[in-house]
């Protein structure tokens, strides 16, 4: 199988990432990484393990709809079977989840249902939780909705301060969104309603 990773950032996960493809512990074949940022440091990471990068910007497009549609299309002709959302920070619109229904991957630094949004791990550190974590899921039609996939466990210390439980959260987004891609690709995971269990054969 070949999949795509779609980031806007720094491309942490992304290197995490290609790390464990590179140690054979994803079986698919990570082939092309998409960017709407030309900035993104995550081009470079690409670009070093000599992974194909395609940026497409949005200003070149007139509506969400339009700019998934040019998604589609790149994807159609690179052979791609699945995506995984590395940090990318744009809303998907219908027109590519249609195409590539459960079939999308993200990861949200925080325990789903809670804390949703862009600014998760300081809202989960501001609301005085004593754990949060890391989700992965599949991408619906809500933002951090899908079913989920994996999530890991972060405890919050006393001393603990926004930038410490980052880095913790990171430390488990690296661990386990991995897995969840190689646990996809292998087709070890089934729906059973929202619910997504590892199959047993």
């Amino acid at each position: 199988m070949n999949f795509a990773v779609f980031a806007s950032g720094r491309g942490t996960n992304l290197q995490a990432i290609i790390r464990a493809a590179k140690k054979g512990k994803i079986s698919a074949n990570l082939a092309l990484v998409v960017s709407d940022n030309k900035e993104a440091y995550a081009l470079k990471r690409a670009k070093r393990a000599k992974i194909k990068t395609i940026i497409v910007e949005a200003k070149n497009f007139n509506s969400r709809e339009d700019y998934d549609a040019e998604l589609v299309k790149i994807l159609e002709q690179e052979n791609i079977d699945f995506i995984v959302l590395a940090g990318f920070m744009r809303i998907i619109t219908s027109v590519l989840i249609n195409k590539f229904r459960n079939k999308i991957l993200n990861i949200h630094p925080a325990l789903l249902p809670s804390f949703k949004g862009t600014h998760a791990i300081v809202d989960a550190f501001n609301y005085g939780v004593k754990f949060t974590g890391v989700t992965v899921h599949f991408v619906d039609e809500k933002m951090d909705h899908g079913p989920i996939i994996l999530q890991g466990l972060v405890k919050i210390k006393e001393n603990e301060t926004a930038e410490t439980l980052e880095a913790q959260i990171h430390k488990i987004e690296h661990k386990i969104y991995p897995e969840a891609i190689r646990l996809f690709s292998e087709g070890k995971l089934k729906f059973e309603g929202r619910k997504v269990n590892k199959a047993t054969t």
